[in-house]
């Protein structure tokens, strides 16, 4: 009987129910997330640089004595500042979103400029390549190589300020 008088009881009022706990994710977790993520846009970057003109496959063309081309180090460059800002941001942002500091439309709209840049990637690496095989195989794994150190970097910087 004392069940039944029990569910009849008016309901607990929202602002006198405990609050929820705060979840908090492992800094490894954080750290991948916004390692894969500052990796993804350096590649992105480095992607739609080549359809532009701006490859990494210069520094392999050029005798041995001339200077880098200039679209080469505009490309190392590029990458390197994507891929750090990348990884930085997207462990600050993962690691304030974790405890609901972002605001659902803040969210919504960095995922959609995010799947535009990796869209515009996309559309430019199915183009025809105009540089050579075995340059650009070496560009990609050097882009590759260049935005996951500058992205762990920035990663790694974010959580350690946090």
């Amino acid at each position: 009987m004392a069940d039944v008088a029990g569910l009849r009881a008016p309901p607990a009022l929202p602002y006198k129910q405990p609050m929820a706990e705060t979840t908090y994710f492992p800094r490894r977790l954080i750290l991948a997330g916004a390692m894969i993520s500052g990796v993804l846009l350096a590649l992105a970057v480095h992607m739609l640089g080549v359809h532009y003109g701006l490859d990494l496959g210069g520094l392999w063309r050029g005798g041995t004595g001339v200077f880098m081309p200039t679209g080469a180090a505009i490309a190392w460059w590029l990458i390197a500042t994507v891929g750090f800002s990348g990884g930085y941001f997207t462990a600050t942002l993962m690691d304030s979103a974790v405890s609901g500091q972002i605001p659902p439309r803040m969210r919504q709209f960095l995922i959609a400029v995010g799947v535009l840049v990796l869209a515009g990637a996309g559309q430019a690496a199915s183009a025809p390549s105009p540089i050579p095989t075995i340059s650009g195989v070496l560009a990609g794994l050097a882009a590759l190589g260049l935005g996951a150190a500058m992205a762990f970097c920035g990663a790694y910087f974010a959580l350690r300020k946090a």
